[in-house]
């Protein structure tokens, strides 16, 4: 398959573009500053000429804070490219996966988020990769839509890293404890994003590691696999505000990626050991 990919230079973007190559599919990655999906004459140009048989559009605004006070740039990248790349995917007659976020929901409960729960977000990033899921599914009939979660991979600015390096030269350090859900490796994204596009399965997908943890469990084990004997103290989550709300229950059921077909992620706990080693 001749395939683009939005987004390519990101975290998920490299390994989903490393995945497809070594799968055998022609590859067109499209990122910034020569392809902007808020530029809608010069996107959907580009994938006209290029003309892939699917695009999987990873570009996003994800920066979750900084999106409270960035409102119309938030919504520019991840509400109306989402609409660009719908718009020209329908008129190609092509497949289209759009990557959102555990985000959507209100993060209450304890109980995982079906793909039919009711969307309600909590900020102003979620509201915006939800209603990029509007715009694509209004305009776009091949469709995937995949929600992930607490996502981390090489190359990228993520909870692993930032805790690694909070922790530097101390002997204890604060974690909040109420937040819950399920770290999740990019390199096994990316071969479930294979697979997807490869199966013409299209529909609403939740995918992450399997198994669900706190934000201190998941130090707690960060710290276990290098070796690390910095002591994490667990505190919540009001302790330690934000630009923008957090939800606390980020856990997401993956129902509808097993009765489809695909199965399920390793358990987070292999996916950080590889990570890691």
């Amino acid at each position: 398959m001749k395939i683009a990919v939005t987004g390519c230079s990101g975290m998920l973007g490299r390994d989903v573009c490393s995945a497809l190559l070594a799968r055998g599919h022609e590859v067109f990655g499209l990122d910034l500053p020569e392809y902007d999906v808020t530029d809608r004459i010069g996107i959907q140009q580009t994938i006209r000429n290029l003309h892939p048989d699917a695009v999987i559009h990873l570009a996003a605004y994800t920066a979750v804070d900084r999106a409270e006070s960035e409102k119309p740039q938030c919504f520019a990248v991840n509400t109306l490219g989402a609409r660009n790349i719908a718009g020209v995917c329908k008129a190609l007659g092509i497949a289209m996966l759009y990557t959102s976020t555990d985000y959507v929901f209100p993060g209450t409960g304890d109980e995982p988020f079906e793909t039919d729960s009711p969307a309600e977000p909590l900020n102003h990033y979620g509201k915006t990769k939800y209603d990029g899921e509007r715009e694509a599914a209004r305009l776009c009939e091949k469709l995937f839509i995949l929600r992930i979660s607490w996502t981390y991979g090489h190359g990228g600015d993520n909870f692993v890293e930032k805790i690694r390096a909070a922790a530097e030269g101390k002997d204890e350090i604060s974690v909040v404890d109420d937040q819950v859900g399920s770290p999740t490796y990019t390199a096994d994204l990316a071969q479930l994003i294979c697979r997807m596009i490869e199966s013409g399965k299209y529909g609403v997908y939740h995918a992450t590691n399997e198994g669900f943890c706190s934000r201190a469990d998941f130090a707690v084990k960060i710290f276990e696999l290098t070796g690390c004997g910095v002591k994490v103290n667990r505190v919540k989550s009001a302790d330690f505000p934000s630009g923008a709300k957090r939800p606390l229950n980020s856990r997401l059921s993956k129902k509808s990626l097993i009765d489809s077909g695909f199965g399920t992620l390793p358990s987070w706990e292999d996916a950080l050991k590889r990570y890691l080693g």
